[in-house]
């Protein structure tokens, strides 16, 4: 006879109860049935589990030492069944899996589709690659994808997908280090970045080409590094590097956020989604997300008054103008 997980079930209820009889009324079994199972337990093992008397059933250091080691199992293996009973039900249920380049006005999207479909499954997948995100929305594996087309550089957009255009046109500001002479200036001169080191990374779709065309067209040619931006923001807090940020960043004691002049550097933020998805429900919801990271950044709601844009940025849809 080889033990199962029921059998350790028995003996921790067994345990538990400090009777048979109790014991049996929990598990849902008749007294005999148990007796005989104990009986069968005990004859495999070669050991008494338990001292039988008129108060009851007590373990015997033996049966001590095997509860000690079967109460985790029997807790894991009611856990997993809970879990993948949840998992089922969310797997029937319906579901939205969305997808996304890095964003600040993630979070906010999130939670607000979880609060507006409180009985749909959201699941999320982060890529570094636009393309790549939209050709696993064509395929049937997303239901949505939040993107950015760095200018310059225009996406492959699979056909068949419904798109819509959240920011026309959102500048890219630059992070450097608090110490750093440019920090001092609210808006910084690409010129006044030309000696320093450019952190980019070239695994994000048309950064790399981008922010070559734009140094190359500003007449200045400084030494790029690549990383990921996680590597860079450790370089920038030592003045070891500058990179281009989201103006939606929100500034650190350990690192300032600049627009540049004239915003040279650019991106288009879009949202694909496959035919059928809520599109219209999934657009208002990143656009009011967008909205409250947009005016919590100082920099950024700086720029956008200067440009008389924060007023349409406030309240609503007519902001994807910006």
């Amino acid at each position: 006879m080889e033990l199962e997980v029921r059998h350790l079930r028995a003996l921790c209820a067994i345990a538990d109860t400090g009777s048979l009889h109790k014991a049996a009324r929990q598990l849902g079994m008749s007294q005999p049935s148990l007796t005989t199972q104990l009986r069968r337990i005990e004859n495999s093992l070669g050991a008494e589990l338990f001292s039988r008397g008129r108060t009851g059933c007590r373990p015997t250091p033996l049966g001590r030492s095997l509860l000690d080691r079967a109460r985790p199992l029997v807790a894991d293996m009611a856990a997993l069944v809970t879990e993948t009973r949840a998992a089922a039900a969310r797997t029937d249920g319906p579901g939205l899996r969305v997808g996304s380049t890095a964003s600040r006005a993630l979070p906010g999207w999130l939670r607000r589709l979880r609060q507006r479909l409180p009985d749909t499954d959201v699941g999320l997948r982060m890529d570094v690659s636009a393309n790549e995100l939209l050709r696993t929305v064509a395929a049937g594996r997303l239901d949505v994808a939040f993107v950015h087309e760095v200018e310059g550089c225009p996406l492959r957009v699979p056909d068949g997908l419904d798109g819509r255009v959240l920011v026309a046109r959102e500048p890219q500001f630059v992070s450097m280090a608090p110490a750093h002479p440019a920090a001092s200036r609210a808006v910084v001169d690409l010129a006044d970045l030309a000696t320093d080191h450019w952190m980019v990374d070239p695994t994000v779709d048309g950064e790399w080409d981008g922010l070559r065309r734009v140094l190359g067209a500003a007449g200045i040619d400084p030494p790029l590094l690549h990383g990921d931006y996680h590597t860079a923001a450790s370089l920038i807090v030592l003045g070891e590097a500058v990179a281009p940020c989201q103006p939606t960043s929100l500034p650190r004691d350990d690192m300032a956020i600049r627009p540049l002049r004239g915003d040279p550097l650019a991106v288009r933020l879009l949202l694909y989604a496959r035919p059928g998805a809520p599109l219209d429900l999934l657009y208002a919801e990143l656009a009011t997300a967008y909205r409250e990271v947009a005016l919590r950044a100082a920099p950024y709601r700086e720029w956008l008054r200067n440009q008389g844009a924060a007023a349409r940025l406030s309240v609503g849809p007519c902001m994807m103008t910006v």
